[in-house]
């Protein structure tokens, strides 16, 4: 029995800390509580439990369908949940904004809300597909404006430790967040075939063109994200998409509609029986 006396002790003081710990934590939220951006992205296969917090987020629209896309913009709260709606405000800050209202996003009611029970919302912003997207990044800007209900919690946040997969920001202003948006397509990962040294393309897809991954996307029911996944884009997929292709361009010519690339060369996949060259057009 007397062994376990410094047990007892020992536990008694690890409780009396723990609570003492806990009532300085609770300390910190006395006041007034804050907003602050709460967006987290990183590596894929990853998720809000490892993610770090980003101070811009890319809106791509090259991988989305449709011309115009909403994106939902967290914001959370610090101190204790509370049982009544509670308003916040959002506005365009155009020391980061490129955008034009009415042509790339539509205006922001400026008042939002984090309901009842919850500490966060939403703030949702609506981007629209402009041709200006194919050749810069166009950026909307957003910043938190302190209100009667909420102070601004981190202008100067800095990067939780165990919050690391994907790319950390050390330091920014959590008050502030920018959206990027283009609509430049890159070369994914998957795709097969080049242009050799004299120009002439080879390869089972040939040099890359978003025109050509558009029209393979569109008679192949696959995406541009495909292309990106080695563990979809096979090889076997690989061969049905050019066959398919192949044909259908082989059709076009043959019925006087021949598919020209950007510089008026026919477009081309292997299989097909000519020749093309960057920069070469074709002479109908």
């Amino acid at each position: 029995m007397m062994k376990r006396i410094p047990i007892l002790l020992v536990c008694s003081f690890l409780l009396s800390w723990l609570l003492q710990a806990c009532e300085r934590e609770l300390m910190d939220y006395q006041g007034k509580p804050g907003v602050y951006f709460a967006v987290q992205h990183g590596f894929a296969g990853g998720n809000e439990t490892i993610w770090p917090f980003q101070p811009k987020s890319n809106i791509e629209f090259f991988k989305i369908l449709e011309d115009e896309v909403t994106v939902n913009v967290k914001v959370m709260a610090t101190g204790s949940v509370s049982d009544q709606d509670r308003p916040f405000r959002v506005e365009i800050n155009p020391d980061s904004t490129n955008a034009t209202v009415g042509v790339h996003y539509e205006a922001l009611s400026g008042n939002y809300v984090i309901p009842a029970g919850q500490a966060y919302g939403y703030v949702p912003v609506t981007v629209r597909r402009t041709p200006d997207m194919q050749e810069k990044d166009i950026m909307i800007g957003l910043r938190l404006i302190a209100n009667e209900y909420f102070e601004l919690a981190f202008p100067e946040w800095h990067a939780v430790e165990d919050l690391y997969y994907g790319d950390v920001v050390e330091t920014f202003d959590a008050s502030l967040h920018t959206l990027v948006v283009n609509d430049v397509m890159t070369k994914p990962s998957q795709w097969s075939g080049q242009a050799t040294d004299s120009g002439e393309e080879a390869g089972l897809f040939g040099e890359f063109s978003r025109k050509k991954l558009e029209l393979m996307c569109k008679l192949c029911d696959v995406t541009y994200e495909d292309f990106c996944d080695s563990n979809i884009m096979i090889t076997l997929l690989k061969y049905e998409i050019r066959n398919t292709v192949a044909r259908y361009l082989i059709k076009s010519l043959d019925d006087g509609h021949p598919v020209l690339e950007d510089d008026g060369r026919l477009m081309w996949v292997g299989t097909c029986p000519w020749k093309s060259y960057l920069g070469v057009p074709y002479i109908l």
